[in-house]
């Protein structure tokens, strides 16, 4: 694990960084401005084969996804969780993420959504985002858009990933979405199929950033199973709900992991609200 990031402390000393509804991004590593790798394959990316699926500005606007929002503090705080997260993967050499939370309501979903949309923003990045949730998937509500296959199809019938894969409308993004629910997720996310896929992944796209939305990681064993085959974790938490003793069993449960930072979620100090009038579509 990473020294700087071993400990998890749920005050508010440490440099913080808000997303979604005012989260913070806590660690304990001073950053400096991220420097994107240059010559990176598929910056601009054509789909041949991937499915491109046009979204309802509407409906992202309701699921608080940021690019139904004009410029301003809340897609800042997002671009700043971003350049925070990269530089640390970069630093490492680390090309894939899992985004968990300690409970279901503390939002990690939608930090991973939006968080892989801000770092497609970046020109020379390019990004796949997993619905690695099998039991209770949400990345095709959150992004709408519409699925009749996805990752289980995979792992139970040789579906190729490349025939399931959905671009949202976003340029330099990808997404996998889960499929069908499984009631055997934690077994199929530790299968020899899984593991075997998330190394293709990684060496097929060695620039590319790839983030696996995670179920939460103190209510499912999901997370912390699959843990071990990606190379850091990012963890939300939410202000004001999560319990100390929560956090620090999380931190045990994470302690031989690269724990990449925490997200303070629903955070009223220092909120930023969206509004109606910051709605738009692209």
């Amino acid at each position: 694990m990473n020294k700087d990031l071993e400990n998890i402390n749920p005050s508010n000393t440490q440099p913080q960084v808000q997303t979604s509804d005012g989260a913070i991004l806590q660690d304990q590593t001073i950053l400096t401005s991220y420097k994107p790798e240059v010559g990176l394959e598929n910056i601009n990316p054509t789909y041949t084969q991937t499915q491109v699926q046009e979204t309802d500005g509407a409906k992202l606007h309701d699921q608080r996804i940021i690019t139904a929002y004009k410029p301003g503090p809340w897609l800042e705080s997002y671009k700043m969780l971003r350049t925070r997260s990269l530089q640390l993967m970069s630093n490492n050499n680390w090309s894939t993420l899992a985004v968990t939370g300690i409970t279901s309501q503390v939002g990690s979903s939608l930090v991973s959504v939006n968080l892989a949309i801000s770092i497609a923003m970046e020109l020379d990045q390019t990004v796949l985002l997993v619905d690695a949730n099998l039991n209770n998937p949400m990345m095709h509500t959150m992004l709408d858009i519409k699925v009749d296959e996805g990752l289980s199809d995979y792992l139970l019938y040789d579906k190729p990933v490349s025939e399931l894969l959905i671009n949202p409308s976003i340029e330099r993004m990808v997404v996998l979405p889960a499929g069908k629910p499984m009631l055997n997720s934690t077994e199929m996310l530790r299968s020899p199929k899984m593991v075997q896929l998330v190394a293709e992944l990684k060496n097929r796209y060695p620039s590319r950033i790839i983030i696996f939305d995670m179920p939460p990681l103190l209510s499912q064993a999901d997370a912390l199973s699959f843990s071990p085959y990606v190379d850091s974790v990012l963890l939300v938490v939410e202000e004001g709900q999560t319990k100390t003793d929560e956090l620090k069993y999380a931190a045990s449960l994470l302690k031989d992991v690269n724990l990449l930072g925490t997200v303070l979620n629903k955070a009223t100090d220092h909120k930023i609200k969206y509004s109606a009038d910051s709605y738009r579509v692209y």
